[in-house]
């Protein structure tokens, strides 16, 4: 390997136009290699079970598993990007500037549908929780899966209007060979922080909040049991595992933003925007480890996604109607009166 000085060089052959690699000891690079491999590596495999259960069990096609399936392939493609983050470990990108500005393109892309479908669960969760009477007119299959394909259309719309400079120009900004940096303008730069991180997190944060204060009030009547006192008043049928999957993916909103948050603070920090992708391995690699982190949860929380596992693993999948398979356990219910449906 030749060296300028004592640095190597990331394209040896280009002497001063080359970038110089980051000197790090060798035990840091190899834990940083297998810690980024293994996230990504994990991120796509986990994610992949998700894809594959929602997908092919009947019984799991609702309009809540529909979103948990865009947010599945969502972190699927981060699990995937990821991998091109190993190229950077050492400070140099070998891919070339169409493939620099095609992985901050689909990056920025995902991360917004990320985004994007949290909004959606929330208001999923609100309106199920808040308003159990109209959940099943309000959502449907067909509206769930619209909205969900508008929000890849307008995702893939709005980066598409950010990044046009990078995508017109790739490599523009970057100061040699082996660069791979990530560049917003400040008026570019100040839409993104507003309608893919501010607005969007508002809206999460001001919704789940109303769904904990509903779903406590609720939990305190059946407790109490305030449905007995309104024997002769209309009641509302609450299903126990509509709270169970308000509190499941309220955990999952939750590690979402205190993994998403960094993302978007390390890139406030700079004053013209610029977010190398190697300075920012750190907080790409939090942001990348949700990815892997919400299947776990549902493993934790839901007995469905165990079971549709096991029959994954197990190739059963693959034996005729397995489709049909019978993968959800019995729901249980309980009766809320009027006094909560106020709250």
């Amino acid at each position: 390997m030749e060296t300028f000085g004592e640095t190597e060089l990331c394209f040896p052959q280009l002497l001063n136009a080359s970038c110089l690699k980051s000197r790090r000891p060798q035990f840091e690079t190899m834990f940083t290699y297998v810690l980024v491999f293994s996230i990504s590596l994990l991120s796509v495999f986990l994610n992949l079970l998700v894809i594959v259960s929602i997908s092919h069990f009947k019984q799991l096609q609702t309009p809540t598993n529909f979103l948990l399936l865009s947010l599945a392939v969502s972190d699927f493609f981060v699990g995937l990007l990821l991998f091109f983050q190993i190229e950077l470990i050492d400070g140099c990108w070998y891919l070339g500037d169409i493939m620099c500005s095609l992985y901050q393109y689909l990056d920025y892309i995902i991360s917004s549908v990320s985004v994007g479908t949290m909004v959606l669960i929330s208001i999923d969760r609100y309106v199920a929780i808040c308003d159990p009477l109209k959940y099943s007119s309000k959502i449907t299959q067909k509206r769930v899966e619209i909205c969900v394909c508008l929000c890849w259309i307008c995702s893939v719309i709005f980066q598409t209007l950010i990044l046009r400079d990078v995508l017109i120009q790739p490599g523009m900004h970057n100061s040699c060979f082996g660069d791979c940096m990530f560049f917003i303008n400040q008026t570019a730069g100040l839409a993104d922080l507003t309608f893919s991180f501010i607005v969007p997190i508002t809206i999460i944060v001001l919704l789940y909040m109303r769904v904990f204060v509903v779903a406590v009030s609720q939990a305190r009547a059946m407790r109490s049991h305030i449905a007995a006192v309104s024997q002769h008043s209309t009641k509302v049928t609450v299903k126990k595992s509509e709270l169970k999957a308000a509190r499941t993916l309220g955990v999952v909103i939750v590690v979402f933003l205190i993994c998403f948050c960094p993302y978007y603070c390390v890139a406030l920090t700079g004053e013209d925007n610029l977010l190398n992708a190697s300075s920012g391995a750190f907080t790409i690699c939090v942001y990348s480890f949700n990815s892997c982190l919400n299947p776990v949860i549902y493993a934790f929380f839901y007995p469905w996604f165990r079971k549709s596992i096991k029959l994954i693993v197990t190739l059963k999948i693959f034996q005729p109607d397995s489709c049909e398979a019978n993968v959800l356990y019995r729901d249980t219910a309980y009766v809320v009166g009027p006094a909560e449906r106020k709250l």
